[in-house]
Parts: structure tokens; sequence; C-alpha cells
């Protein structure tokens, strides 16, 4: 599995590939929701499985960030589920996070489970 993570914190940034990695998954990282929307549009389409994105991020925030990979043109932009990851725990945040294109909310710290059963509906 192909995942692209949007995360500005070095720390969290480090723990969350080091998890996903061990899960065999293969990840791009991105520092910031500009650098996301970026990366994903600069590889072709099928590139990734899935986008891991934080919220609270610096130059463009996850909301903007999936605003804006929901507009862009490419073929995938439809079926790459987009989730958020956020300390952000409450219903107001997970329903910001669906009405900016997002397919899931994950809160922090990270929960692998969590994480490996929306991972999972996304290889569906």
């Amino acid at each position: 599995m192909r995942v692209l993570l949007a995360e500005d914190n070095d720390l969290n940034l480090e723990i969350a590939t080091t998890l996903l990695a061990d899960e065999g998954v293969a990840v791009t990282c991105a520092a910031n929701g500009r650098g996301a929307f970026d990366t994903f549009v600069d590889r072709p389409a099928g590139s990734f499985d899935a986008i891991l994105m934080d919220i609270m991020m610096p130059v463009m925030d996850g909301y903007e960030a999936a605003c804006a990979i929901r507009r862009s043109v490419k073929t995938d932009v439809g079926s790459v589920p987009i989730f958020a990851m956020t300390a952000n725990a409450f219903a107001e945040d997970a329903q910001r996070a669906h009405d900016a294109g997002m397919n899931g909310h994950l809160t922090k710290p990270i929960d692998m489970e969590k994480v490996k059963q929306a991972l999972a509906t996304a290889r569906r």
C-alpha cells in the first residue's frame, strides 16, 4: 500500500512513518498541506492508495489541502480516500473533515488499529 502522509511535526511524522512502515506501507511525506497537494498532483494517477492528512499545518491546512485535491483534475481524485489526522476529536471536527472532502477522521495520538482499519477500507 502507498500512502501520502502530510504532517508538519517532525516527531509525529517519524512516529507515523515508522508505524506505517512496520505494517508494510510505503510512505511519501509532505511537510504541509501545500506540499501534500503538490505531491499528489505531480505524481501519476494511482500513485497513492490513501492520504493521511494532518489538519493544523502551516502554508495550507489539511482542510484546504483536501479541498484543493478534490478540486484537482487528476483522474483518481475521487477514488483516493483522504483521512484527517488530528488531536481535535469533537463531532464538529469530523463533520468539517467530511465537508472538506475527507473520507474519515482519525484522532491523535495515532491508534494504529484504527489507522489499519481505515486503510483496509481504502484497499477495497
